[in-house]
């Protein structure tokens, strides 16, 4: 199977988190392309042919990403702004992208409990993430349960502990691997 993870996060060399999920996966031995946004188009000029070529021969898009204000980082906001046109993604010809399976994989900076009505973030990340599981169904793509994981924010001598962030974002990589392969994306 052909598999397309869109990663976007804007600094990679300051990331604990996504690096280390990026790491685990490149260590595994699943069949995969990555494509990091952030580098591919720093001037937020995507290349729609091309990216939409890469979306053609995929069989399985991932789209890993920090969770920034309750939504994805703008380099992905952008991509999908641009990369997913009516007669290509949607619309009377846009089926391009159907029956292809749809995994967001993506971190978050805080805790659980604060994604409950009676938590700083009052709402649970499930209906905050409602757009892209709409975005899959618009575009016929079969949206898979999402992995996320919490506090994978790490700030010297402020918020977490280095080292357990680490563990949670190879957890977290473990995850999207076992995924992964019981897709049978590694055939």
């Amino acid at each position: 199977m052909n598999n397309l993870i869109i990663f976007a996060h804007p600094n990679l060399t300051t990331s604990t988190a996504n690096s280390k999920i990026i790491e685990n996966l490149k260590a595994s031995n699943l069949n995969f392309k990555i494509r990091h946004l952030d580098t591919l188009y720093d001037s937020y000029k995507i290349d729609v042919n091309k990216e939409q070529l890469e979306l053609s021969n995929a069989d399985n898009i991932i789209l890993q990403f920090p969770f920034y204000w309750y939504s994805c980082p703008a380099s992905l906001k952008n991509w999908i702004d641009q990369v997913l046109t009516f007669n290509f993604a949607y619309g009377p010809e846009g089926d391009k992208l159907k029956g292809k399976n749809l995994i967001l994989s993506f971190t978050i900076g805080g805790p659980a409990e604060s994604y409950t009505p009676l938590g700083y973030n009052h709402f649970p990340v499930s209906d905050l993430i409602k757009p892209f599981e709409q975005t899959a169904y618009l575009c016929q793509m079969n949206y898979l349960p999402p992995i996320f994981t919490h506090r994978m924010i790490y700030i010297p001598g402020v918020y977490n502990i280095k080292e357990e962030v680490e563990e949670r974002a190879n957890l977290h990589a473990q995850k999207l691997i076992t995924l992964l392969r019981d897709l049978g994306i590694n055939a």
